[in-house]
Parts: structure tokens; sequence; C-alpha cells
């Protein structure tokens, strides 16, 4: 199984590039999904993952079907999300402090300022294109993991930054 790179990981601080589309159902970008998931399923409290995580600079991200039963999505999605070519197409104005973990950034937990709501364009990993628009939990994910793509980690945006040990953190 792969592993997931903590934060002085080189890959994690690369911008990704997008996936050609005419590439989206390739053998190569399935076993990097599949590696995603395997990596993500693999920790407990993990909610999403970027490709960065894993070493590879793309522009590709999976939200776990945890991180929809926690959002009050399960009704929509039964299974983890892929997320191709995402990009934030529209934000609201309104923020909030959350709290935010990441598993590139074990134990680490701060308060990042993000919108409320956001709505993401991307292809699903069939290659068909959509767009989903969310609020809370689902809305930051998208941010947290766009940040991903684009080399930037929570920890370059939080305050209040504090270190929890393991056998401290709630599991979900």
């Amino acid at each position: 199984m792969v592993k997931i790179l903590q934060k002085d990981g080189r890959a994690l601080r690369l911008v990704s590039k997008n996936i050609p589309i005419k590439d989206i159902k390739s053998a190569k970008v399935k076993k990097i999904i599949q590696d995603m998931k395997d990596a993500l399923d693999g920790e407990l409290d993990g909610v999403a993952i970027a490709a960065p995580q894993i070493g590879v600079n793309l522009r590709l991200f999976i939200i776990s079907e945890r991180a929809f039963k926690l959002s009050g999505k399960s009704d929509t999605e039964d299974e983890d999300m892929v997320f191709i070519n995402p990009e934030i197409i529209k934000k609201s104005k309104e923020t909030d402090f959350m709290e935010e973990g990441c598993l590139s950034a074990r134990w680490y937990y701060g308060l990042v300022k993000r919108s409320k709501r956001a709505t993401v364009e991307a292809f699903n990993e069939n290659g068909q294109k959509f767009r989903m628009g969310r609020s809370g939990l689902l809305a930051q994910i998208f941010q947290h993991e766009i940040d991903h793509l684009d080399a930037v980690l929570f920890t370059d945006k939080a305050k209040d930054l504090v270190e929890i040990p393991p056998q401290e953190v709630p599991r979900i």
C-alpha cells in the first residue's frame, strides 16, 4: 500500500497538473484512484485525500463515504466520490473559522477561515463532468483538498495550531 506523505514531502509543495480528459479512464489514473482509496480506507479518521498526498501531482481528490455520512448527506452518496480537475466555481462570502486536521500533517489541528458554502465543478472517474454545491463540512473539504492541489497545507493558514497525540484524538 502507498504511504501518505507528511508535511515535509516534496510533492505536497508542487502545484498539481490537470489530467488530460482522454486519460481519465486510463489504467494509470485508475491505479492512482485505487491507491488513494486504499490509503484513505487505512485511516480511521480520514474523510478525504488529494493525489499529492500519495506523491502524485495530478489534480485529483477523493471524498470518502464517511464524509457524506458525517455531513448528513449519506442519502446522496453511498461510496467514495472522485473529483478530477476540480475547480471551485463559487464560494460564499460568509466565512467561519473551522477546525481542521490533515492526513499529511498528522496529529496537528487548527482553525482555518473557510467559506461556509462552495460549489465545485469536476470530472468523475468515468470522464463525466459534474457540479456539486455543499455547505459545512463538505464545503470545507472542497477548499482543503483544492488547497492541496495548489501546494498549500492547512498548517500554512491555520491559527491556534496544536499537536494532539493520536491516543487523544476522537475516532469517527
